[in-house]
């Protein structure tokens, strides 16, 4: 392909995207379901050329770890003080109730329960992008928002240890075990995520504003991202441990974090266009009856466990109901989840495949909606 097309494929990519902007700030549509949409259409098309759809993977990386830092400096000491406690009984809620729901539901209307135990983990998975992006497009920032990021931030934890566990347990008669690794890869990115936060809060302290401090946020971000590919490990848990150190033990930590959220954009742009190109909405039609219920039974769980977590731990009464919604998008995680699930449970791989694809095109789509209209619902409640 002759370079002249590739640079005018991103031009017309990154204008695209600031129309998205500008369209889902004067509408009640968020501008990632308007990337999707644009992105499924271009893809559906196919006129995003081979050589931008092939960075896909690259792209997804390098966002998904800026999305990980900037959620990892949502994690303030001061703030944890006082939301800490709700976060985690929040989304241990969601999490819980997620799979509880789920599985008995898909148990109740014939499915393998095998198979039922290991969708309800698929479920539990949620879309941080989506979220984080619908929040600062939102421009509200008020506790329901940071507890909000908080609960996405620690949900990706919790995610890979229950769908372990529900793994193992479904593959039990098979000699795998999934445990170790699960603990090796949440264990490894804490480490790896401490050992690049540390000296990245050290510099941050010392280094002036401006190009100086954008090289470093890049640098770091890189570095998570490659070391957390080659190390195995997730780079979410790690680049959002590595924020989370930064943001508590550097001085002046604002101006690094103003940095990344000005660099990231770009790269989202590309990351939900590209996302929204890889979507095949063919797969909708395979989800069938099964589907229908999977997607009513999670949308029902995560609106209950919400509410139980909120009621437990004192959220304001009208938000209660809130929270469970606002965190319905649901995207890339799940579907690594449901390979990985496929690969272990080759007799039901076709199905896992095609309901968790399907599906989440459906809660990538509608989820980041509903997640704008909860937070500007929590912003008008007394």
């Amino acid at each position: 392909m002759e370079n002249e097309f590739l640079f005018l494929t991103l031009g017309t990519m990154f204008i695209v995207g600031l129309g998205a902007d500008q369209l889902g700030n004067r509408t009640r549509i968020p501008r990632v379901t308007l990337l999707l949409l644009c992105g499924l259409l271009a893809g559906h098309l196919g006129i995003i050329p081979a050589p931008v759809t092939g960075a896909y993977e690259f792209l997804s990386v390098t966002a998904l770890t800026f999305v990980a830092f900037l959620l990892g400096g949502a994690l303030r000491i001061n703030d944890l003080r006082v939301t800490g406690q709700r976060i985690i009984i929040i989304s241990l809620a969601i999490v819980l109730l997620t799979l509880v729901v789920v599985a008995s539901g898909l148990i109740l209307v014939g499915v393998d329960p095998g198979l039922a135990i290991v969708l309800s983990a698929i479920a539990s998975a949620t879309a941080p992008a989506a979220t984080t992006d619908v929040i600062r497009q939102s421009g509200i920032s008020n506790q329901f928002t940071r507890t909000l990021e908080g609960i996405v931030a620690v949900d990706d934890a919790w995610g890979l240890i229950a769908f372990s566990l529900c793994l193992s347990f479904a593959t039990a008669g098979n000699g795998e075990i999934h445990q170790i690794s699960v603990l090796t890869e949440i264990g490894g990115a804490l480490i790896l995520g401490a050992a690049v936060g540390l000296p990245g809060a050290y510099l941050t302290g010392r280094i002036s504003g401006g190009q100086p401090l954008e090289v470093e946020a890049l640098s770091l971000v890189f570095l998570t991202a490659g070391l957390a590919l080659w190390a195995e490990v997730s780079f979410l848990i790690a680049g959002m441990t590595a924020g989370a150190i930064i943001v508590n033990m550097a001085s002046h930590h604002e101006r690094a974090f103003h940095e990344i959220e000005h660099i990231q954009w770009p790269f989202m742009i590309l990351f939900f266009l590209l996302a929204g190109a890889s979507l095949e909405i063919a797969s909708l039609a395979q989800v069938g009856l099964i589907g229908l219920i999977y997607i009513a039974l999670r949308i029902i769980a995560r609106i209950i466990g919400g509410w139980i977590g909120a009621f437990l731990s004192d959220a304001p009464h009208q938000s209660r109901p809130l929270y469970g919604l606002a965190l319905l998008p649901q995207a890339g995680v799940a579907v690594g989840m449901a390979l990985v699930a496929a690969k272990s449970m080759p007799e039901h791989a076709d199905q896992i495949i095609a309901l968790t694809i399907g599906t989440t095109i459906a809660f990538e789509l509608f989820g980041p909606i509903l997640t704008l209209w909860a937070i500007r619902r929590a912003k008008s409640l007394p």
